[in-house]
């Protein structure tokens, strides 16, 4: 039989065109095409650089030797480098021809060129086997930090394996990339990052993966420069302001009311900052990288916010024109979420300022912080204005927001959701009507802010104007209502989570899938069904299963221990896998893990 011909270039599906969505703004409006570079190398080496945010990545093609098996031979065709390998076919017979892929980081362009990745030459001497032997190395070492094993519903047990992978593959690990909205899966939001990288789904990598979670923060901390250069844009003289829409640094919204303006962004990287720190004791993390981000996004709030001198808020520290986590209430004076989240902030710089000022490294010096200006921190902290209203006693998600006519959700066809695709933005703002969780996000995020009956009034009021068309906003109306005992909407919030991109809940998976939903998910059977919660350094749990499952399993990393935690609908069983004796609290009680598994009986 005469031979044949097999050939394989490095072009691939870098030339295609992304394809355009007219009907949905939510996803990429404009067609693009990646730029390609050849460079030399021993074997065929590209550089595709993306046009406008000029990131680049360098990807290597090698062939792997297999015994038995003809060597490619390199050569060009079409001044295209490429690979041809001659078999002579036997009928009956496979013959085939091995080769691997080495990926590179995306890095901005001046990087890219002035240190090109280092490619692995050993991949040429290494079979598929090896390969693959260490590729599963790595996800079973995954799998046994990061698995949540779930008893009683197979079917859901595998969703949340799902959204669990995702996360995985999403994350940047390089101190240069954070987790793109719609992870490695599809062109919606153009990778960018956004709130919910620190919000929604850095939880998961600080309490399982802390390396991860660390050389996230990183990439924010590597963007200082840029950030500080966007506040001077917004004529703030000191601190930093983050873009909301970002890939390198710069700001990429193109609809300010909805991007710029949602400045919370930058107490909610603090926040990631803190909560890092207070899990993980990196305190050469909050030294060196930790501290001058919440510094510096400290020093935006004294700019921004001022102390108002109107009959209403006087003498209270106020932050006026900002959109909160809410896009259907744009531009408003003191959103509750914010103004929240920028005390947070305050109250973190004057407590790490003040600490880290007596040490030997005079952190504080070197960041330039005058003692007046900590004091500052204290005192907006301290005078921060938070919207109440007395009459229905409720928080406020914004000065006004009580005043404005409720949308009418229950006369509203559901083929005209999500709003924001058969709306005019003017007209949604108009009404009382929440895109997602906005003011309870905070009573979330900060439980001792209020007492059962206060939850539960904020509770009613904003679930019955929040339409959830951001897959953000499920998660957080679950977990609260696993706080206030109400286990069926809790279950059927969750159960919206983990199966939303397996059953295209959202209506636009052909974008990609949602990575803060499936963050959101892993929240939802943490921080709510497990009942996590840190108070300073110390971990606090109170577990309820739901009634259709038999048992939860999953493993935290916490203060250098590695925990394992085992819930069924009659006991809690803790193990302390590594590291020195802890104690934890269990429904208030205090448990001390040593060497032992402790298993704490529930009463009834």
């Amino acid at each position: 039989m005469p031979a044949a011909s097999n050939s394989t270039n490095s072009t691939g599906y870098t030339q295609q065109q992304i394809p355009e969505h007219v009907t949905d703004i939510r996803n990429v409006q404009r067609q693009s095409q990646l730029t390609i570079t050849y460079q030399e190398a021993d074997h065929p080496t590209l550089q595709m650089i993306t046009r406008k945010s000029q990131l680049a990545v360098t990807l290597q093609l090698q062939p792997l030797n297999v015994d038995g098996q003809p060597i490619p031979k390199l050569t060009t065709q079409d001044q295209l480098p490429t690979y041809v390998t001659e078999f002579n076919l036997v009928p009956g017979i496979a013959q085939h021809a091995d080769f691997v892929y080495s990926i590179g980081y995306p890095h901005p362009i001046v990087v890219a060129n002035s240190e090109p990745d280092t490619q692995d030459q050993t991949l040429a001497t290494e079979t598929f086997t090896t390969l693959l032997n260490k590729s599963a190395s790595k996800w079973s070492t995954f799998w046994d930090n990061s698995d949540v094993e779930l008893a009683g519903d197979a079917k859901l047990a595998k969703s949340i394996r799902f959204n669990l992978f995702h996360l995985n593959q999403a994350a940047g690990r390089d101190g240069m990339t954070s987790i793109p909205a719609k992870g490695l899966t599809g062109s919606g939001y153009e990778g960018h990052y956004f709130w919910d990288a620190e919000m929604f789904m850095l939880p998961f990598f600080i309490f399982t993966q802390p390396d991860t979670a660390r050389q996230i923060l990183s990439y924010r901390y590597s963007k200082l420069l840029q950030a500080q250069q966007r506040a001077r844009e917004m004529n703030v003289k000191k601190g930093v302001l983050f873009p909301w829409r970002t890939i390198n640094g710069t700001e990429a919204s193109a609809y300010y009311p909805a991007g710029t303006a949602q400045v919370h962004i930058n107490a909610d990287i603090a926040y990631a900052v803190d909560l890092y720190v207070r899990v993980t004791d990196d305190q050469d993390f909050l030294a060196s990288q930790g501290l001058p981000l919440i510094i510096e996004t400290a020093c935006f709030w004294l700019a921004y916010g001022h102390y108002a001198t109107d009959d209403a808020h006087h003498g209270r520290f106020v932050i006026n024109d900002v959109t909160g986590p809410d896009e259907y209430t744009a531009m408003v004076n003191n959103n509750y979420y914010t103004n929240r989240m920028a005390q947070h902030n305050l109250y973190l710089a004057t407590k790490y300022a003040r600490k880290l000022g007596h040490t030997e490294d005079n952190v504080i010096g070197k960041l330039g912080l005058t003692t007046a200006e900590i004091d500052a921190f204290q005192h907006a902290a301290d005078q921060m204005y938070l919207p109440f209203d007395p009459e229905s006693q409720i928080k406020k998600q914004d000065d006004t927001s009580t005043e404005k006519p409720v949308w009418p959700i229950a006369e509203t066809p559901r083929t005209q959701f999500p709003l924001l695709l058969h709306y005019h933005p003017m007209t949604i703002y108009h009404y009382q009507v929440n895109k997602q969780a906005d003011t309870v996000m905070s009573d979330f995020l900060f439980p001792e802010d209020q007492d059962q009956a206060q939850l539960k009034r904020d509770y009613d009021y904003y679930e019955a104007i929040t339409v959830h068309d951001s897959s953000l906003s499920r998660a957080i109306f679950g977990i609260l209502a696993h706080r206030l005992g109400e286990a069926g909407k809790a279950y059927q919030y969750f159960m919206d989570t983990a199966l939303a991109d397996l059953t295209d809940a959202q209506g636009n998976l052909s974008a990609g899938i949602h990575a803060a939903n499936m963050g959101g998910n892993w929240l939802s059977l943490i921080y709510g069904f497990a009942g996590l919660e840190i108070k300073d350094t110390t971990l606090h749990l109170h577990p309820e299963l739901p009634s259709e499952w038999l048992q939860l399993r999953f493993k935290l990393w916490f203060q250098h221990r590695r925990i394992g935690m085992t819930i069924t609908h009659q006991s809690l069983t803790l193990e302390n896998l590594k590291g020195k004796p802890i104690t934890v609290y269990v429904n208030g009680e205090p448990v001390v893990l040593g060497s032992e598994r402790v298993t704490v009986p529930f009463s009834d």
